[in-house]
């Protein structure tokens, strides 16, 4: 497995970090599942508070209980359930933050968090006072660096400006290159690792039949997934190749893959012993489609 620091903190992540929203509802599959990809190198697991209302979080604890050592853990807040359940409604507040974490410590059965995020964010959130709460939370040893989740670009400016954040986790890959226009390196820039997420678009670059995609229709998507499949020939799978063109970015120290099935670890894990793409490769593949580009929060 191969390692990146990310952003300005200390944290050695894995290249390739295990998306814990993709869990299944076994839990001891779950916490065996999480174990062997351990053995296997990957060190970064990434949870939410919002993940079967915590339930998410509880598995990844459990099964990390005795190895949390070897583990850096992500986590998220922002998004606070319903005292019926039946939905949740975006709370950024910092006296909702300093519960939410006691509570996700708790269910993740350790004392720090490594990384703790916030699970959106909008221009109208106290940006200050949520920085101010995060950076209290790191003094006292409950946190160890914090980041955000978001592709909003105004928002993701606005945190570079006026915080310390370590990472900013998006939604990345080749049939979403909306982050090459400006928040790439805007983050390489200011030492801002990102977690990129939905490498393989929803299985759309991994198999899955063609269908529409953001602004590209199904044509479109059968022609870049067409593409992936060229790009590996014998070398890797086409998810592995669409993890390769993410991982090529400068900014990115880690593809967040969804893992579910020990066939999708074996297959995450071995990225590594692949053959990478090369720039020329990224390059060609870019050309496939004309790149898309944020058209909100700008």
């Amino acid at each position: 497995m191969n390692y990146n620091i990310l952003g300005n903190s200390n944290l050695d992540i894995s290249e390739i970090a295990f998306g814990c929203m993709s869990l299944g509802n076994n839990a001891t599959e779950n916490e065996q599942l999480i174990r062997q990809a351990l053995d296997k190198g990957i060190n970064f697991f990434d949870t939410a508070d919002l993940y079967q209302q915590g339930e998410n979080e509880r598995q990844l604890g459990q099964a990390l209980k005795d190895r949390r050592g070897d583990a850096i853990i992500a986590t998220k807040v922002g998004n606070q359930w319903r005292s019926d359940g039946s939905g949740w409604d975006w709370n950024p507040s910092p006296e909702y933050i300093v519960k939410a974490v006691d509570e996700s410590l708790r269910r993740l059965g350790t004392d720090y968090i490594d990384l703790y995020q916030l699970h959106g964010g909008t221009l109208e959130d106290p940006i200050d006072d949520i920085v101010a709460t995060f950076e209290q939370l790191q003094h006292i040893g409950k946190i160890r660096y914090y980041g955000i989740s978001s592709i909003r670009p105004n928002v993701i400016r606005e945190w570079v400006h006026r915080s310390n954040l370590s990472s900013v986790m998006m939604q990345y890959s080749l049939l979403d290159r909306r982050p090459e226009e400006d928040m790439l390196p805007l983050l390489d820039k200011h030492n801002v690792g990102v977690l990129a997420r939905g490498s393989v678009a929803k299985g759309l670059l991994a198999g899955k039949p063609a269908e529409a995609y953001l602004n590209y229709s199904a044509e479109d998507v059968r022609k870049m997934a067409d593409a992936v499949v060229r790009f590996s020939e014998d070398k890797r799978t086409p998810a592995q190749t669409a993890m390769c063109y993410i991982l090529g970015e400068p900014a990115v120290r880690a593809a967040v893959v969804g893992i579910r099935t020990p066939t999708q670890l074996e297959e995450a894990a071995g990225l590594p012993a692949t053959t990478p793409l090369t720039s020329a490769d990224r390059l060609l593949l870019g050309y496939e489609l004309v790149a898309n580009y944020y058209d909100q929060h700008r």
